[in-house]
């Protein structure tokens, strides 16, 4: 695959303008065209398959998308030439020499020289990670990436804590082909896109950038037949149910981190873990307001008026006796000490707000009981 191919831009068919649901919609219509599955014994399907979600790996990212703009920007895609199977540029191979005249041509600048610059560049081509397959970075075992995941909870559960059963998607081996990506039965052959290395090298105007190989995805190996389960990629992706803990009196935006349960490692490195955040579900009678509970209950005039015990129920499932006295008005707000969310070492209150209802229709002897108090009242005034 030349160098020109690798405008993901031009992989997608979309502009350098195009907005996230534009290059969706692109990669969804190609991928349906493209999938393994769909052009059975077709390499070059497979090959633009395989293309087509690298391209879309990078510009649905939108911090990837920006860093692969920059490569562009810097002639990196261009009419540039390629090295299979190179691996990292030699230190100052191609600077000028005595005289000032140029060496190596494209190979003659290594994103190794760049710093930090040369590592936000190799971070497209390894899916985030600092220092690409081609470095020797990359070459022991590797954590796996974090997966950033968010549920919705119930707020008893938020509240009391407990236990909840959480779907992970997940890249798991692939199971009948063992993860090499090869068909049952067949065997690996050695890569002659980049015989062998795992990298092939793309330069321009005095640049230079070692990457994956687009071709066997870095392995340095490519089956004689692909493995209908997986496309040849030796991963799949499956939905993988954890049981979580839930913390007592967590609220919406808190997170928990779940050690060990994300992406596979590389190399034999360990997997990554999950980030978790709440998001909790409304309550029809409780508000939350941080660790304090608030509840709202109506009476009717007589209580209110008269005065009386009624029972309220508390966040945490019991029932307290809140005496309103005489002459209360309706909005008065009660504080039960105690009854709120407990979290760790700290516990909330419960405040109880009183509304008189006043009632829309009256019965005969409602109607004479309440013109009696309003004669009894226009007495006193």
């Amino acid at each position: 695959m030349s160098a020109q191919t690798k405008d993901f831009y031009k992989i997608l068919g979309v502009s350098e303008k195009a907005d996230t649901d534009e290059i969706r919609k692109a990669y969804r219509k190609l991928a349906k065209k493209f999938h393994p599955d769909a052009n059975q014994g077709d390499e070059n399907a497979a090959e633009r398959f395989k293309a087509i979600g690298e391209a879309y790996g990078v510009l649905s990212n939108p911090e990837k998308r920006k860093q692969y703009d920059q490569m562009r920007k810097f002639g990196a895609f261009g009419m540039g030439g390629r090295t299979r199977g190179a691996g990292p540029q030699r230190p100052g191979a191609g600077r000028p020499g005595p005289g000032g005249a140029p060496g190596d041509g494209a190979q003659g600048f290594s994103f190794d020289d760049l710093g930090g610059l040369g590592d936000i560049f190799s971070s497209i081509f390894d899916r985030g990670r600092r220092g690409g397959a081609d470095s020797p970075r990359s070459t022991g075992p590797q954590k796996g990436p974090d997966t950033e995941l968010s549920a919705e909870i119930s707020f008893k559960l938020a509240v009391q804590g407990g236990k909840l059963n959480l779907k992970v998607p997940i890249t798991e081996s692939c199971a009948t082909c063992g993860g090499s990506g090869a068909r049952p039965g067949t065997r690996l052959a050695r890569c002659e896109e980049c015989t062998g290395s795992g990298t092939v090298s793309f330069g321009q105007g005095g640049f230079a950038v070692n990457r994956p190989c687009p071709a066997c995805g870095g392995r340095g190996r490519i089956p004689e037949a692909a493995c209908t389960s997986c496309a040849g990629t030796g991963s799949v992706r499956q939905t993988r149910t954890l049981q979580v803990k839930v913390p007592a009196g967590v609220e919406s935006g808190d997170r928990i981190r779940i050690s060990g349960q994300g992406e596979r490692g590389m190399n034999g490195g360990p997997p990554g873990d999950i980030i978790l955040t709440f998001q909790v579900q409304p309550h029809r009678f409780f508000r939350r307001e941080g660790l304090d509970v608030h509840v709202t209950v109506p009476i009717n005039v007589a209580q209110a008026t008269l005065g009386s015990r009624i029972r309220v129920r508390t966040v945490g499932g019991k029932h307290v006796v809140l005496r309103v006295p005489p002459g209360t008005q309706s909005g008065t707000r009660f504080r039960v000490r105690g009854q709120g969310i407990s979290k760790g070492e700290r516990t909330g209150d419960q405040f109880v707000e009183v509304r008189v209802d006043i009632p829309a229709e009256l019965s005969d002897s409602e109607r004479e009981a309440m013109e009696a108090f309003a004669r009894s009242a226009e007495l006193r005034y």
